[in-house]
């Protein structure tokens, strides 16, 4: 579970330096963050499980092997982008970046198939299956995403003369983010409707801090972008940080309880 939620950071945290205008950021932003990639990669590669008590489930001790030499990937390749950009060597950063988010989708997807075995239920449904995989995509991308912006924001206290362009144009994908979560979310609760107390709890959590609060949060920094403050809008984005990690720790609980995913 720490392996996986390490990806979920990777991935949604290189997308946003993918989609983001990438000349108007110093190139010190992206020297740090690919630091922090590097540290998630290899919290990553020591906490994969590659072993299973089930002999039935031997044959996917090769997903965990594989997704494991993808986290030292990353880790390498974060290691590399991180001297390019302090070189000032913009492409071959940029290059790097994009195989650190490459590496990271494809391991956080093949631990992901491999929770499809050890859970019962509706996992082994292929339509399933694809539900949950872009669920998992778009969990990343929520975490990940705030807590890039968040970091962008903090930015601007050591680059005052950025634009508020880049910072904009991440609380729009963040706004995206949260439409395509709403939707997955609202299909696996058409799917399994939780009725135990405990189920409701945590779907209400689930709601509540992973949904909609998000959703208020970036409508909220769209309006405080507008006076251009962005210290105001990095303390929103830090609260959003916080809502997303509880939010997706509840989906998490509710997808292990009742096999779909929250």
């Amino acid at each position: 579970m720490i392996a996986q939620f390490a990806l979920r950071l990777i991935v949604g945290m290189s997308l946003m330096w993918a989609m983001m205008p990438r000349r108007d950021v110093t190139s010190g932003f992206f020297r740090i963050q690919m630091l922090v990639t590097l540290g998630l990669g290899v919290l990553a590669a020591l906490t994969v499980e590659t072993g299973v008590t089930d002999p039935a489930l031997e044959s996917f001790v090769v997903f965990a092997s594989l997704a494991k030499w993808l986290c030292v990937g990353v880790a390498v390749v974060s290691f590399v982008g991180s001297v390019l950009w302090t070189l000032e060597r913009r492409r071959g950063g940029t290059l790097a970046g994009l195989l650190v988010l490459a590496q990271a989708v494809v391991a956080d997807l093949l631990i992901t198939s491999q929770g499809f075995q050890k859970i019962p239920g509706m996992w082994r449904e292929a339509g399933n299956l694809l539900l949950t995989g872009l669920s998992e995509l778009s969990t990343g991308s929520m975490v990940g995403g705030f807590v890039a912006a968040m970091l962008l924001g903090h930015w601007y206290l050591t680059a005052p003369t950025m634009t508020i362009r880049p910072l904009s144009r991440l609380n729009l994908f963040l706004g995206i983010f949260c439409g395509v979560r709403f939707v997955l979310s609202a299909v696996a609760l058409a799917i399994e409707l939780p009725e135990q107390q405990t189920h409701l709890l945590w779907l209400a959590l689930r709601w509540g801090a992973g949904v909609i609060g998000p959703a208020v949060l970036v409508l909220m920094v769209y309006r405080i972008l507008r006076y251009r403050n962005t210290q105001a809008a990095t303390g929103v984005l830090f609260v959003g940080v916080i809502l997303t990690f509880i939010g997706e720790l509840a989906a998490t609980l509710l997808s292990r309880e009742l096999g779909v995913p929250f």
